[in-house]
């Protein structure tokens, strides 16, 4: 039975796989599905020259942008006082020239009141140390007479006593010198205090101007900012720099006129208090005349050569 079957099966296995074989051979190219690595031959002979084309459109796209304008070439080429002044606003300009100006007559008046309070407290100091030492108003007058220091006071002093030669009452002589002495004390505290309210002047305003000159080179660099459309700080630093060396210039003129100022108000304050204490000692010859007058009843209080000296 076994080998019947095998004999009945035989042709039939060796039919089926003719046929598969067949079916194998004969199905067409086309039907098989290339690789996709694969180029097709054509594409590959005209790829060099698409490719150019190609590159050339899209290497435009790849190249970074033109680099923007260097931080040195937006920077000024002078970052100094100097440079910044050049180029800056006119009202800046026009702000940093009078706060410069300001400085210099700071320093100016500094240097004539030092000058002038130091000769004048000196020759005071010697001329109240030998007023001292006077007995008499007509020694002073014969001391000082021609002489600016205390030469007024004891002048005044003279006119008054000559002017009240017949008067009886003493102590109204004494209060009228008195108050002609006060007179000439508060004329030569003005004298003396003359250029110093430009320095408190100076002093209270500087700040403030400097401080409009920055205001306005920072409102200057934010329109700048506006029309440039960019808010890098290389292009915003010098505008705020220049705005800033016009505050700078404000302190630099206002902080020497205060400190010269106050110095300038303790040395005139000393020099009056020296002034006071030689009127003090005008007052007392008067007094001192007028008690040698007063004991020498009928007599006259001044003579011919004391007036001469007036």
């Amino acid at each position: 039975m076994k080998r019947l079957l095998r004999i009945m099966l035989g042709p039939v296995a060796h039919a089926c796989a003719a046929l598969l074989l067949a079916a194998i051979v004969c199905c067409p190219a086309s039907a098989q599905t290339p690789p996709p690595s694969a180029p097709a031959p054509a594409a590959a002979g005209a790829g060099p020259r698409q490719a150019e084309p190609q590159a050339a459109a899209v290497a435009p796209a790849n190249e970074p942008a033109s680099p923007p304008t260097s931080v040195a070439a937006q920077l000024p080429r002078d970052l100094s006082a100097w440079g910044m002044f050049l180029s800056a606003d006119i009202v800046v300009k026009a702000v940093m020239i009078g706060l410069a100006f300001a400085s210099f007559v700071t320093w100016t008046i500094a240097l004539a009141k030092t000058l002038e309070i130091f000769a004048a407290r000196r020759r005071l100091r010697g001329e109240l140390t030998a007023l001292a030492r006077m007995s008499s108003l007509a020694d002073a007058a014969r001391k000082f007479g021609e002489r600016q220091g205390l030469a007024p006071l004891v002048r005044a002093a003279m006119i008054e006593l000559n002017l009240s030669a017949d008067a009886s009452d003493k102590e109204g002589i004494k209060e009228r010198v008195a108050s002609r002495l006060e007179r000439i004390d508060a004329a030569t505290g003005r004298r003396m205090t003359r250029g110093t309210g430009m320095l408190a002047s100076i002093g209270a305003t500087a700040p403030f101007v400097g401080l409009f000159g920055t205001v306005w080179g920072i409102m200057n660099s934010f329109i700048g900012i506006s029309k440039s459309h960019a808010t890098n700080l290389a292009i915003v630093a010098p505008g705020i720099a220049e705005a800033l060396l016009a505050t700078a210039l404000g302190l630099a003129a206002a902080i020497p006129a205060v400190v010269i100022y106050n110095v300038f108000s303790r040395s005139i304050a000393g020099y009056r208090a020296l002034f006071a204490d030689a009127a003090a000692e005008v007052l007392r010859l008067v007094s001192r005349d007028l008690d040698r007058e007063a004991r020498r009843p009928g007599a006259k209080a001044w003579d011919g050569k004391i007036s001469a000296a007036e």
